[in-house]
């Protein structure tokens, strides 16, 4: 009931709040991006959401056109190397992200959920299926980003993806909400070698 109506009400009125509000901002960000390295603004990639179902992720592009394509950041070798100038900033203060608000407003996606597997992430995709995880929209943040993010193992990333689904409340996503800000200003749990797994 919560996660049907509640938090669908609350997610279409807050992402379209956001895109309005933000837009000036987000138009600064792609003439940015645009500028400062060749190739186009937004970085879209298959992910998998609700029910396991593929759909295409927006971010604004912060690394150069060559880099390769379906790898997690954090598992590339020397990831900095292929970070544009514009893409440090943007992901240092997460503003990489601001595009998914629309991902969120046609309900690709939700502010607070699992984060989306990439298609090709297996072995998360099976252990979240185990725990109950892909049976809820894909989050902007979620209790697995709150509790460690890049730092943690897969089976610890679903294990706390399953907790966010067993605990899934209006109060427990303004919680996820409030703690990924904190995490975003301190810059925690966040790993771009490969040294993270």
């Amino acid at each position: 009931m919560y996660e049907r109506f509640v938090k669908r009400l609350i997610d279409l009125v807050l992402s379209a709040v956001g895109l309005l509000v933000f837009s000036p901002l987000m138009l600064a960000i792609a003439i940015w991006v645009k500028l400062d390295s060749p190739g186009p603004v937004y970085f879209i990639q298959r992910r998998i959401g609700r029910g396991k179902r593929p759909f295409s992720m927006l971010k604004y592009r912060t690394m150069k056109t060559d880099t390769p394509h379906d790898r997690p950041t954090h598992q590339l070798n020397a990831p900095e190397q292929w970070v544009t100038r514009a893409g440090k900033v943007l992901r240092k203060l997460s503003l990489d992200e601001l595009p998914q608000l629309w991902n969120i407003l046609i309900a690709d996606m939700s502010f607070v959920g699992p984060r989306p597997a990439l298609w090709n992430q297996y072995d998360l995709i099976e252990q979240r299926d185990a725990c109950g995880a892909n049976s809820v929209r894909p989050g902007l943040t979620g209790w697995a980003q709150i509790n460690g993010r890049d730092e943690l193992s897969i089976e610890d990333k679903a294990t706390h993806d399953g907790e966010y689904v067993r605990r899934m409340t209006l109060r427990f996503d303004f919680r996820c909400l409030f703690l990924t800000l904190v995490r975003v200003i301190n810059r925690e749990g966040i790993v771009e070698g490969a040294a993270s797994g």
